[in-house]
């Protein structure tokens, strides 16, 4: 009796399997296919909230001011217009302080590129007494915040003659701890084997840094470079107090020019904002994928 209630338990499966073309779905594969679902539907929405600031913004920019400073507010405005571009051109330099804004971020981004990938490779490949201390105080010195350093830095560069210049922009932001740090550790994970190779073929410390290390380093330089390029991108601060007149500040610099006291003219900040954006999603998008495999494999050892 019980082989032939197995014998057809079997039956009646083939022939489900011969008339479906697939197995039955196990309650495993459904809490999968769930699972799966959920995280998508997380990252929808997710992906939305991160994305509605830029939403908002692009919409105010072209929104009359009256309807940005209207209560209650209005997301999507009655009219589109570009009356707030005309205006902010006519109020600061746009183009002026853009320029001034790319040559100081870029400047930054360089001069950090070369003097961070420089120190992180005496630090993650070279043997000598004092590099654990060395790297320890470096790291330490990460928790002192900028503004307790900023009067003494500011009279420093007054004392070199260099405010308002490019020079006073970009020299005390030419190198820092943070991308020593990230360099450092993405240099460590490289095989030593790489060094032994090429010294036994005759090549110095330099050759090695220039032909080795930093060929295979790409990902994490990239990712370098998008953090500073970002940040002195932003940078607010820095350029206000070193800028003497609007047409030698940064961008940022000049759209604060629009935050007063008692009225804020939001149209005409969303607009710079928004002008202000399109660099930093140009240069995310071309180093998107390096960026990514940096920040997966930084930091591993």
């Amino acid at each position: 009796m019980t082989s032939t209630l197995s014998d057809g338990a079997a039956l009646t499966f083939t022939e489900t399997v011969t008339t479906t073309g697939r197995r039955p779905r196990t309650s495993a594969g459904r809490a999968t296919i769930l699972s799966r679902g959920g995280a998508l539907v997380g990252l929808v929405v997710l992906t939305l909230v991160t994305a509605f600031p830029v939403v908002v913004v692009t919409l105010a920019a072209f929104s009359p001011e009256a309807e940005v400073n209207s209560w209650p507010p209005t997301l999507v405005p009655s009219t589109f217009t570009l009356e707030n571009f005309a205006d902010l051109s006519s109020r600061i330099p746009v183009l002026q302080q853009s320029w001034n804004s790319l040559v100081f971020s870029g400047a930054v981004t360089l001069c950090s590129l070369a003097f961070n990938a420089l120190a992180a490779y005496a630090l993650a490949r070279m043997e000598f007494r004092g590099r654990t201390a060395l790297f320890t105080v470096l790291v330490a010195t990460m928790m002192i915040p900028f503004q307790a350093l900023l009067v003494p830095i500011y009279q420093l560069v007054a004392d070199l003659g260099w405010v308002n210049s490019f020079l006073g922009l970009v020299v005390p932001r030419a190198a820092d701890v943070a991308g020593i740090f990230l360099l450092r550790q993405f240099f460590i994970t490289l095989p030593r084997d790489l060094d032994s190779a090429a010294r036994l073929d005759g090549a110095g410390e330099f050759r090695i840094f220039w032909s080795v290390i930093l060929p295979n380093a790409k990902p994490a330089l990239l990712t370098m470079a998008l953090f500073h390029f970002v940040g002195n991108w932003n940078d607010l601060l820095w350029p206000l107090i070193m800028s003497a007149d609007v047409d030698s500040s940064t961008l940022p610099a000049g759209l604060a020019l629009f935050m007063g006291q008692h009225v804020v003219e939001y149209g005409l900040l969303m607009a710079g904002a928004l002008l202000s954006l399109l660099p930093v999603i140009v240069f995310f998008l071309v180093i998107q994928r390096s960026f990514v495999a940096g920040i997966a494999t930084t930091g591993l050892k």
